[in-house]
């Protein structure tokens, strides 16, 4: 069994099931009340396509360059959950759109229209963490480990 997931198939199906397992992770935690912020959203779409990707592969015996793709999506998503994680801890600043700024660097107008226009989750707000860990943690981690395994799928249907 385990040398199953040891191909470029097999990687394949773990690297696209666990974008799938995050995805379905994210929405459970959206239904148990923890509203994704607008990063949050973003992070979700590549782990879609990479999903849909990897399904694809592998009901269709696609042919195994796709996987390039695949590491690609789980790349970007890794990438923005590093971005959000920095954002998070207010280590850089985040977007202006699900942001707050310094009330002294802005007129009381500006400062008005941001609060007016502001949206109800914000990305420089930790919303759940466990030990210090916080769900744009856990998917930079695992999506960069899961850019590995569409690499390694790649790299071992190439030798095959």
């Amino acid at each position: 069994m385990l040398k199953t997931f040891t191909t470029p198939r097999g990687l394949v199906a773990l690297a696209a099931g666990g974008s799938a397992a995050v995805l379905a992770g994210a929405l459970l935690f959206q239904a148990a009340g923890y509203p994704p912020c607008p990063l949050c959203i973003d992070q979700r779409w590549p782990h879609l396509a990479a999903a849909v990707l990897g399904a694809l592969i592998l009901a269709f015996r696609l042919p195994m360059v796709l996987a390039l793709l695949g590491a690609l999506a789980a790349a970007i998503t890794g990438g923005i959950g590093v971005y959000h994680s920095l954002v998070e801890r207010h280590l850089i600043q985040g977007p202006t759109s699900c942001t707050s700024s310094a009330p002294g660097s802005m007129s009381a107008a500006d400062l008005l229209q941001q609060i007016q226009n502001a949206p109800l989750i914000r990305c420089d707000e930790i919303a759940w963490q466990m030990l210090g860990i916080t769900m744009p943690n856990l998917n930079a981690v695992f999506s960069l480990l899961f850019a590995a395994l569409w690499l390694l799928a790649w790299a071992k249907s190439r030798r095959a």
